[in-house]
């Protein structure tokens, strides 16, 4: 016989929970006093804004492929987390939050912090639950974590009365670990008739290129998928969320593509008779001018979401099922055939490729006496030798660790793509940290986002978490001054951030190690000494050229063959 809140509990340690992320507050007390109850059985993280425990609770899925879990009141307990839910739900990634809500005979009389948990995220989650009767609580909670982990993850919301959590009324607890939902059924396998038609357009392509996305991280797909694409021979480009989930370092790697990709990715996307998209959503920061996307190309599409299946652009040979399943077949069916691909037609298009390549497109300034923003990401690179967990926020930095940090390995890149959100990178590192205590871990930010959750800097301190923060501080709010220069004019209307913090001496006011660097020469030095300091959070305030833009990049309207290329020398001197 449990009450809710030990239910709720109870649940989770059923579950296998790890960490809960949360702060405490009126609606949710009961709750917290069961967890407190139980001891060491799940641990608690205490954040210092419920956004940052969203975030955590967000990179620690991502990191580990586990469901995050938050525990927030009622109120601007629940309002503070939609951020990060909105966040994991563009993204696709699985996290359960648990809200605290008003009694039940109040709900709807505006009681002290009440709001419409249920409206208010119901656009923002994969799907949301009021349990409003304590004998459906266990049930629910069960369902929210597989509807959370299965098929397209998502976050899950599950909102809970005060009075359905009170201590001194009990039921019998049955955690259910069958569960059958009759109106959802994602699909466990691709159709194999569409799989033998999708291998045999590749095989015949002669232009063929594969572009993969979040979900081929999301279902584990990197080895099935790094092995097809070495057996075919094929070029592979990957979007911002799916990076890592085939070697960048790797030469049948073409770099990432997009409004910020390579040259050769864009150029090859463009030339294509042969897309095999990889769990990907053909999002408009990939795609370009839709008009103008892929206009030679047969696509395949593999997706476990078939509302994402022809949602923006229109496919040949749809496959819905889990991409990790889908590529394991395909490669089944490849070998089954013993097909090979044309070798004389794939000769020339890597030739073709090799032309594209042989244009640096990510050239930079690297006589300059600031330290350029592109410098900084290669010596962290080289610095920690590739083995990293990097979170990012949002803006230029983001884009430049994308293009200058080459990922190996899944779920080491971690970043906020659908949403865009600033103040990501610090508290999803916290999660990251926590998920995998002995690795090192590093968040990329700007000064602008740092700002919107440097309170978890407190967080760290208490739970001695020795991540490492690279500011890349320009002064400006990068990615909107450079669409300014471009768009406006130069005309930087409030992009450039005044009455910045010393950020050396607030990283030593929360007990952290904070250091500045200003000179390019002294940049390696100061990043080999903070991530010696194995058991510190250090915060490398690192000075960069606030003049500096991203490229390649796609300007609104255009297609991927009407890239911006950086500037010559000689253009640079003309400027």
């Amino acid at each position: 016989m449990l009450s809710g809140a030990e239910i709720t509990i109870q649940a989770l340690i059923d579950e296998g929970v790890e960490y809960v992320f949360g702060y405490p507050g009126g609606a949710v007390l009961h709750i917290y006093d069961a967890l407190f109850q139980r001891g060491d059985a799940i641990k608690h993280v205490l954040v210092r804004h419920e956004q940052g425990a969203t975030h955590a609770a967000d990179g620690y899925a991502r990191a580990t492929g586990k469901c995050g879990v938050c525990l927030v009141t009622s109120g601007p307990g629940a309002t503070n987390a939609v951020t990060g839910i909105a966040t994991a739900h563009l993204d696709s990634i699985p996290m359960v939050v648990i809200t605290g809500q008003v009694p039940t005979p109040v709900i709807g009389s505006d009681a002290f912090q009440e709001v419409d948990t249920v409206g208010i995220t119901r656009p923002c989650v994969k799907h949301n639950f009021l349990v409003k009767r304590l004998e459906d609580l266990a049930l629910t909670i069960r369902k929210a974590f597989f509807i959370a982990q299965s098929g397209r993850p998502g976050p899950v919301v599950v909102d809970i009365p005060k009075d359905v959590t009170d201590p001194n009324i009990k039921v019998p607890y049955v955690y259910p670990r069958d569960l059958s939902i009759r109106s959802y059924n994602p699909a466990k396998r691709g159709h194999l008739g569409q799989i033998r038609k999708a291998v045999e357009a590749m095989l015949d392509a002669k232009r063929p290129i594969f572009y993969t996305g979040g979900g081929a991280i999301l279902d584990d797909a990197a080895a099935p998928l790094t092995e097809l694409v070495r057996a075919l021979g094929f070029p592979i480009t990957s979007t911002l969320m799916g990076l890592g989930a085939y070697p960048m370092t790797d030469k049948q790697f073409v770099g990432m593509l997009g409004m910020h990709g390579t040259y050769e990715a864009n150029m090859a996307m463009h030339e294509t008779d042969c897309l095999i998209a990889i769990g990907a959503r053909f999002d408009d920061r990939v795609t370009g001018k839709i008009e103008h996307f892929c206009p030679h190309a047969e696509i395949i599409h593999v997706d476990v979401d078939p509302s994402s299946i022809s949602k923006n652009v229109k496919v040949q040979v749809p496959i819905v099922g889990p991409v990790g399943s889908v590529v394991t077949d395909m490669l089944g069916v490849l070998r089954e055939s013993g097909g090979r691909p044309d070798q004389t037609a794939l000769a020339a298009w890597w030739k073709q490729i090799d032309e594209w390549r042989s244009i640096d497109c990510m050239r930079y300034d690297r006589s300059s006496p600031m330290i350029k923003p592109q410098f900084a990401v290669e010596t962290l690179y080289k610095v920690t030798d590739g083995d990293l967990f990097l979170t990012s926020d949002v803006g230029q930095h983001q884009m430049f660790a994308a293009q200058f940090y080459p990922f190996d390995k899944p779920r080491r890149w971690i970043n906020s793509g659908g949403l865009g959100t600033m103040g990501f990178g610090l508290p999803a590192a916290m999660g990251v940290q926590l998920g995998h205590p002995d690795a090192q871990v590093a968040c990329i930010s700007g000064e602008a986002s740092i700002l919107m959750c440097i309170q978890e800097m407190a967080t760290c301190k208490q739970y001695s978490l020795p991540i490492k923060v690279v500011l890349l501080n320009n002064g400006y709010m990068g990615m909107v001054r450079q669409w300014q220069e471009f768009f406006y004019e130069s005309r930087y209307a409030h992009s450039y951030v005044d009455a910045l913090p010393d950020f050396v001496a607030l990283a030593q006011s929360f007990g952290h190690v904070g250091m500045r660097v200003e000179k390019p020469d002294q940049l390696e030095a100061a990043m080999r000494e903070a991530f010696a300091m194995k058991d510190r959070f250090v915060f490398l305030d690192v000075i960069v050229d606030p003049s500096e833009n991203v490229y390649p990049m796609i300007c609104a309207g255009k297609g991927h063959h009407e890239m911006e290329l950086p500037p010559t020398m000689s253009e640079r001197e003309l400027a």
